[in-house]
């Protein structure tokens, strides 16, 4: 499997906003969805941040669950997970609360759209504050990785300061490469992975254009996993 090793942990860029994050001997998943690669290892945790298909995948889950395998979600997402059918339990995360899980401590910002509108008209957000979706926060021996879920440039980003963020740059949903960049400035992590691009989402050239224009930062360009 391609890897990369960044604070002690593995990180595995499965397309899209999907991950496998490989720490403290756990294998954690976050937001699942196409996986190509059919020799992924046995979830111990998965993260869903909100209840769109390419986010809160079945499918996908049920690929890499199993008996010992706890999800976690925000509200939005537990009528699915409940429904998956090899699972240990279902843990409820939503903005602000923080849980632990086997030593690793998982909390959470909102994830929300501020002017990107599936209805312009009635300025109705394709992932609006109120409907508790997530930007999961992980907390590996005091390694912060922030995983920003489809989100805008928001008010609760500032002063994140985790080691690691992973932020969507595709546009149309979330932010686009210039308003990352912003966003990549105020949550000021040690080192940003762009992400939502690929899996037919988004130009993998947007991840170069948003590294091009962080050259006083550090940010990473994950390969992607296949199969």
């Amino acid at each position: 499997m391609i890897k990369m090793n960044i604070e002690g942990i593995d990180f595995h860029w499965l397309g899209h906003d999907s991950f496998l994050i490989q720490a403290k001997g756990k294998n954690i998943y976050i937001d699942p969805y196409k996986l190509t690669k059919k020799d992924l290892p046995e979830a111990d945790i998965i993260i869903t941040t909100h209840d769109h298909f390419d986010h809160c995948n079945p499918e996908a889950i049920e690929q890499i669950c199993g008996e010992k395998t706890i999800l976690v979600g925000p509200k939005v997402t537990i009528d699915k997970l409940n429904d998956i059918s090899k699972k240990k339990k279902v843990i409820e995360l939503n903005p602000y609360d923080e849980k632990e899980i086997d030593g690793i401590k998982i909390s959470a910002i909102p994830a929300y759209n501020t002017h990107r509108f599936r209805d312009p008209e009635t300025k109705t957000p394709f992932h609006p504050k109120e409907s508790g979706h997530i930007g999961p926060i992980i907390d590996v021996d005091g390694v912060k990785i922030y995983h920003a879920g489809d989100t805008d440039k928001i008010p609760e980003m500032e002063d994140l300061k985790p080691h690691i963020a992973l932020i969507p740059v595709s546009g149309t949903y979330v932010m686009d490469v210039p308003e990352a960049v912003e966003a990549a400035k105020v949550i000021s992590a040690k080192i940003t992975i762009p992400m939502h691009v690929g899996r037919g989402i988004g130009e993998l050239s947007y991840r170069e254009e948003f590294k091009e224009k962080l050259e006083n930062m550090e940010v990473i360009l994950l390969d992607l996993e296949e199969s």
